[in-house]
C-alpha cells in the first residue's frame, strides 16, 4: 500500500470513528473478569495498544495500528469518573499537536463520547479494555480497540 492510501484510508477511518455515536443492538455476554464495567472502574489513563479492522465476520483482521503515525501510538486517553475525557499527545508530539477533551458516558455495556470513545465493550479486567465498532466504515464490518491502563 503506497503512502497516499494508507494517509487517506487513516483520516476516512478517524473521520469516521470520530463522528460515530453508536448504540448496542444486542445483548453482551456478561463480564466474568470480576471486574465490574463502572465509571469508577473506566476511569483512568490508557494507551491503545492495538486496533484491527475486520471487513466481514468472515475476513482476516488487519492491523489498523501499523497505519497510524508513531507520534500517534503513544497518546493517552484519561477518562475521568465525572464523564469528562482528555486525549494528549503524550511522547513523541505530533504535528499539530493532537489534543481533545470532551465529554464520554457508560451506558450499560456501551461507551458513548462527543469524540472518538464510541462503541460496545467486549471485555474489561481493569487493566485492559476491549471495545468495538459494529458497521463503522461499512455494512458487516468491525473495528476493534484495545486499551491498557497506564
Amino acid at each position: 500500500m503506497n503512502v497516499s492510501k494508507a494517509t487517506t484510508m487513516k483520516r476516512a477511518l478517524m473521520v469516521m470513528v470520530s463522528s460515530s455515536v453508536l448504540f448496542a443492538c444486542k445483548k453482551e455476554k456478561d463480564n466474568t473478569s470480576g471486574c465490574p464495567i463502572t465509571v469508577d472502574n473506566l476511569s483512568g489513563a490508557y494507551k491503545l495498544t492495538a486496533l484491527q479492522y475486520k471487513a466481514s465476520a468472515n475476513a482476516d483482521p488487519a492491523d489498523y495500528l501499523a497505519y497510524m503515525d508513531d507520534c500517534e501510538k503513544d497518546d493517552t486517553m484519561i477518562l475521568k469518573n465525572d464523564g469528562t475525557y482528555k486525549k494528549d499527545d503524550a511522547g513523541t508530539v505530533c504535528d499539530p499537536e493532537e489534543t481533545a477533551s470532551g465529554t464520554w458516558q457508560l451506558h450499560g455495556n456501551t461507551l458513548t463520547s462527543d469524540g472518538t470513545l464510541n462503541g460496545t465493550i467486549a471485555s474489561f479486567d481493569c487493566k485492559k479494555l476491549v471495545y468495538y465498532i459494529d458497521n463503522a466504515l461499512k455494512p458487516g464490518d468491525r473495528l476493534t480497540y484495545t486499551l491498557e491502563k497506564q
